[in-house]
């Protein structure tokens, strides 16, 4: 399962869920039939629920109704859950495009071939992505934009970026 994003509200009064979203397409998610919802990212223990809407609210949000969410109080009751899907059921990524889980694990390098340990997490500020590094006690935070980001080889396992060790 890919985790795409956070349910934060219940938004009126007729089931409908305010939804934070991991990424910058969450409209492109309106194309599964069904999304899955778990209170724990990592478990195993996903619910498929029928998507009956979906549509854009503000900035990079979406708002998104399902067919076992009928009121507020159901709003209320899955307000907190993670959303996903399995990868097979996502649209395939763009050129120059990630999904977070799939940086999750990659170590990062700087040009010079230094290590900075692996990916840990993604913070979404909503100027950009940055990507949480941890070597041992040493977090690093690094802006997910290609003036810093130079090359991400999933494949290899790998992520380079121009970053200083001292910064």
């Amino acid at each position: 399962m890919i985790v795409l994003g956070r349910i934060v509200a219940p938004f009126g009064v007729g089931g409908w869920v305010k939804v934070h979203p991991f990424g910058d397409d969450p409209l492109s998610w309106r194309q599964m039939p069904q999304w899955w919802l778990s209170t724990d990212p990592d478990g195993k223990e996903w619910a498929p629920y029928t998507l009956k809407a979906c549509r854009e609210h503000g900035k990079g949000g979406i708002v998104a109704s399902f067919a076992e969410v009928p009121d507020r109080n159901g709003a209320e009751a899955v307000t907190g859950y993670f959303v996903a899907a399995p990868r097979g059921a996502l649209p395939k990524p763009e050129k120059d495009e990630y999904y977070w889980a799939d940086l999750i694990g990659l170590e990062v390098f700087n040009a010079a071939g230094l290590s900075y340990g692996k990916v840990s997490g993604l913070l979404s500020t909503g100027a950009h992505d940055v990507l949480q590094i941890q070597d041992g006690d040493t977090e690093r935070l690094i802006p997910f934009v290609a003036a810093y980001v130079t090359a991400v080889d999933t494949a290899a396992g790998k992520i380079v970026v121009e970053w200083d060790a001292d910064w």
